[in-house]
């Protein structure tokens, strides 16, 4: 018989949520090396993983829709990633003429995913923000767009995840779209005082 039978295995905790405050941003992109801005810029305006950044090809960036077609992620999947006008910027910054479709966006001989890592978070120490990793962009992303309005299930399809619970972690991040959510329901009935008579 197994001695673990019966026994209730512990909850995994939720997901770390750590992300920067716009000013906080403008304070540390000001630290960093002239190459890792765009980088940074674009991981933090549209939620992309540090290897989808590093890995990506000119033949994937549509500059007339303003979209970049990520082939597979992390997920297993293909996923389009919208750019904003920072995220095209971005894209403007490091773009070049003579570079072929099959070319890596970010190219340079620095761009080592781990020395990319490291260089980044010396700047963050740096400019005094503690506890921020590369991955924190991606968290920060997420932040933004939930406290700017985007709905939950919206998120969760920008960021590439497959199930809800991911993205919930951002759930408390957007009390006040709660709050209307309840009140929608005072709309749904036309007399709602009717309900406290007897």
């Amino acid at each position: 018989m197994n001695p673990a039978h019966g026994v209730k295995p512990p909850r995994v905790p939720a997901g770390r949520v750590r992300y920067l405050q716009p000013t906080e941003l403008r304070t540390v992109l000001g630290s960093y090396p002239e190459w890792v801005r765009p980088i940074v810029m674009l991981a933090v305006t549209t939620g992309m993983r540090r290897g989808e950044i590093l890995g990506l090809r000119w033949l994937d960036v549509d500059q007339t829709c303003n979209r970049i077609m990520l082939p597979q992620t992390k997920n297993g999947e293909g996923r389009i990633v919208y750019l904003n006008s920072l995220a095209q910027q971005a894209i403007g910054a490091v773009q070049v003429e003579t570079a072929k479709p099959t070319d890596r966006v970010f190219c340079q001989s620095q761009m080592v995913p781990d020395y990319v890592s490291q260089v980044f978070a010396g700047a963050c120490r740096a400019s005094g923000i503690e506890d921020f990793s590369f991955h924190d962009l991606r968290h920060t992303a997420a932040s933004w767009m939930r406290m700017s309005g985007a709905d939950i299930h919206t998120v969760a399809q920008i960021l590439g995840h497959k199930d809800l619970r991911m993205a919930a972690r951002y759930q408390h991040l957007s009390p006040a779209f709660l709050s209307d959510a309840v009140k929608l329901l005072d709309s749904a009935f036309a007399a709602p005082q009717i309900l406290l008579e007897n």
